[in-house]
């Protein structure tokens, strides 16, 4: 990455963190429609000089789709606590591979581990976006991963190694850090991902992992010719998917896909904002109530005093 290209990424990340972090009513009081805030986390590279990295194609989908991204890069678990409250919604991205002994593996050899400053920080990023309610996310290549690590899933750690027989190229021909190559993906009919796509598409992948054991609370609903899962997703009503190809990378052919994240996330934000609004209001007229009632009282002990002071 350029120098020009890096200080472009941290004056995005700075502005959109300013934005983030002004207070929810703050934003409601424009009387504009806010729109939904969501957070992205950064791959990390280098060793003595060590560079927060993405892809502008991830940002660029949130904000094509009408969001606006916050870029987070590894921080505390107090501060993460801080900033979760302002997001409407969480994007995972990609990257090289989360340590197996997250889900009690050995290291095989064709494993790449990710720098353990960003693993450590997924891992709590998607432990607390999980449970905070409501909230929305996506989970992108590696992102689709750690969303199936964290609660209890585990990886097959090499495409190849595993499944030598299969005919279905899930990177480039040259590596999976080499290039994308694109295949099929067929979608189950009743997920989420099915009413999005409802037909198979040719998707942008590369990657050499996948999940193995899935995560409790989550289901396969994707699949290449080979039987092997590209996507997953939370049971029940809430927002929660990973998939394993890259959507940011055809934009067009997966624009209903980051749609739906924003289109959920909006509805979250709307609904944070009439609880604090009816909250505020609820406030004010408790307020209102007892500055009457007081008023009130004070008036009958006044009036009363200056009674009793009449008769003597």
């Amino acid at each position: 990455m350029s120098q020009a290209n890096r200080w472009h990424t941290a004056l995005i990340a700075i502005s959109a963190l300013a934005l983030a972090l002004v207070p929810t009513a703050t934003r409601a009081d424009s009387g504009k429609t806010q729109k939904p805030i969501i957070g992205v986390n950064l791959d990390l590279e280098g060793v003595e000089h060590k560079e927060a990295t993405i892809s502008v194609l991830y940002y660029e989908a949130i904000k094509k789709a009408g969001g606006i991204p916050v870029l987070i890069p590894p921080v505390s678990k107090a501060d993460l606590q801080e900033i979760l409250p302002k997001l409407d919604g969480v994007m995972m991205i990609g990257g090289a591979d989360y340590p197996p002994s997250l889900y009690n593996k050995e290291t095989e050899p064709k494993t790449s581990i990710m720098e353990k400053e960003r693993s450590d920080f997924d891992i709590e990023l998607t432990k607390s976006a999980l449970a905070t309610p409501d909230m929305p996310i996506l989970g992108i290549c590696a992102g689709c991963q750690v969303l199936n690590i964290q609660p209890g899933g585990s990886l097959i750690q090499d495409i190849p190694t595993h499944q030598p027989t299969s005919k279905i190229m899930h990177a480039s021909h040259d590596g999976w850090k080499k290039g994308f190559n694109k295949h099929e993906v067929t979608f189950e009919a009743d997920s989420k991902l099915g009413t999005i796509y409802k037909a198979p598409l040719a998707v942008p992948t590369a990657h050499h992992q996948c999940i193995d054991k899935v995560a409790p609370g989550f289901r396969v609903v994707a699949k290449t010719a080979d039987g092997l899962p590209e996507a997953i997703e939370k049971t029940g009503a809430r927002f929660v998917v990973g998939v394993q190809f890259h959507p940011e990378r055809d934009y067009e052919a997966n624009k209903g896909l980051f749609a739906e994240l924003i289109r959920v996330a909006a509805e979250r934000h709307l609904k944070r904002e009439k609880l604090a609004n009816d909250s505020a209001t609820n406030t004010a007229a408790n307020t209102a109530a007892n500055t009457a009632a007081n008023t009130a009282a004070n008036t009958a002990v006044n009036t009363g005093a200056s009674a009793s002071g009449g008769t003597r």
